[in-house]
């Protein structure tokens, strides 16, 4: 048995889904203006402050692979851009907890969302393991890093994907795994970590997530 697949966290889990599968015909009537206010460098801090009372959360799939990325890299410090309500800050605290023990940064510009996400740790009796940042990625995760990162996970504004690992990149650990869902937004961070010569492997996986490794 796994901290994923028991009490408290597994039933957490089922809740927070199901919830988040809810909310889902209220997202998919957002305007047509969404994608443009997705794929902004300088207009996502509007377009996610609509939506600051969803969770958007990542699949169970997703979630569950993960779980999966971080034990099998015997992580022991991730990176989280983008916490919202924390259903994928669960899966990889799980991990760290499964693992022995280590240090999550995840950070989120909402403060609504990061009380709900640090109340969902709570409850799933992982927040010892979190650290909590909040603001804009592009600050947050300017400073205090630690000197070996082993795991990536960048699930904020599609935009700032690139930026963000600029910010992280010369702390990534060889072997390194970088998670990022919804990739597809953000085609310059795709050019980066697709091209050999920057010193990433990279392969779209599970439909729309790009897994990538930092080659050392």
């Amino acid at each position: 048995m796994t901290t994923l697949t028991t009490s408290p966290l597994a039933p957490l889990l089922t809740r927070l889904f199901a919830e988040a599968d809810a909310a889902q015909p209220q997202l998919d009537q957002l305007g047509p203006d969404t994608m443009r206010l997705m794929r902004s460098k300088t207009d996502y801090a509007t377009f996610y402050g609509r939506l600051k009372d969803y969770a958007l959360a990542v699949s169970p799939e997703t979630g569950a692979l993960l779980y999966m990325l971080a034990r099998g890299c015997r992580a022991r410090t991730i990176i989280e851009f983008g916490t919202s309500f924390g259903i994928s800050t669960l899966h990889l605290a799980a991990a760290l907890r499964d693992n022995g023990g280590g240090r999550l940064i995840t950070t989120e510009f909402e403060h609504a969302k990061l009380v709900r996400a640090e109340a969902n740790l709570e409850a799933g009796d992982l927040v010892d393991l979190v650290e909590f940042r909040e603001g804009d990625a592009l600050q947050t995760l300017s400073k205090d890093l630690p000197d070996r990162i082993d795991l990536v996970l960048l699930d904020g504004a599609k935009a700032l994907y690139a930026e963000v690992l600029d910010r992280l990149e010369s702390r990534l650990s060889p072997g390194a795994l970088i998670v990022a869902d919804n990739a597809d937004h953000c085609p310059d961070y795709l050019a980066r970590v697709r091209d050999p010569a920057q010193g990433y492997l990279s392969v779209p996986f599970a439909g729309d997530v790009e897994l990538s490794m930092r080659l050392g």
